[in-house]
């Protein structure tokens, strides 16, 4: 359970880096976002979950 919580907390970071530090980019992304079809959000959320889960896989090995 500890670690699932640093791994939010981190989440949180990284999220609040891109808002706090570059809201521009940030209202960009939200934008682009938008515009993008379903598939590729799809997609690109299953990669990221995959590299994320082989990262935690290597790290924690």
């Amino acid at each position: 359970m500890a670690d699932f919580l640093a791994a939010v907390g981190l989440v949180l970071v990284v999220e609040g880096l891109v808002y706090g530090g570059f809201p521009g980019l940030a209202k960009r992304l939200a934008t682009e976002v938008l515009s993008m079809p379903e598939n590729s959000l799809r997609v690109g959320g299953l990669v990221a979950i995959a590299a994320g889960v082989g990262i935690v896989w290597l790290v924690r090995g």
